[in-house]
């Protein structure tokens, strides 16, 4: 497995030379999106780290939370822990899914032009706040909004599956390669 060094703790892997698992699933990942970023490059060092991100993500993207409401969230997610890599990377990938630029400026302060994403993302930062343990009446207050059982089960995987992505790429230091948001 060849790599070149682009961030500061971690190599990325280089996809033109990477062979085996590393070499399959950074070609997969070029396939869904016409590109490979570099915290998949990153991630590639240890085939099971990308394997699980890419699977996690994947199961996600069949749920019932839209690509826009989870893209929302990863901004969310990004803005509460600091994170450049990703929020750079989730308000570039709002725009591929529609997302209006001012609903991604909003949702850095958990807020959306409509009632229910509002409570979803309210939601999401009780989550993110309480370090995983939102309470009940925060439960009850989405579930008042309109957010079902299964869409707050998919709120917090979607809050856990971007923490890991927002510690990874800060554990990394893996270099921005989408247009930068910097964290307020």
């Amino acid at each position: 497995m060849s790599t070149t060094t682009l961030t500061q703790n971690l190599p990325l892997v280089d996809p033109a030379s990477a062979t085996g698992k590393p070499g399959e699933l950074l070609q997969a990942v070029k396939g869904k999106l016409g590109l490979i970023p570099n915290m998949t490059k990153a991630m590639a060092n240890a085939p099971a780290a990308l394997d699980g991100y890419l699977a996690f993500s994947g199961a996600l993207s069949h749920g019932v939370l839209s690509a826009r409401v989870r893209e929302q969230i990863a901004i969310l997610t990004a803005e509460y822990n600091r994170c450049h890599y990703c929020l750079s990377a989730h308000t570039a990938i709002a725009k591929m899914v529609g997302l209006p630029e001012g609903d991604a400026a909003q949702a850095r302060d958990a807020k959306a032009a409509d009632a229910k994403t509002t409570a979803i993302l309210t939601f999401a930062k009780a989550i993110l706040v309480s370090n995983g343990s939102p309470r009940p009446d925060q439960f009850e207050a989405a579930r008042k909004a309109g957010v079902s059982d299964a869409e707050i089960a998919e709120i917090i995987a979607n809050v856990a599956l971007n923490y890991y992505t927002n510690i990874f790429n800060k554990a990394a230091g893996t270099e921005v390669d989408f247009p930068i948001v910097n964290p307020r």
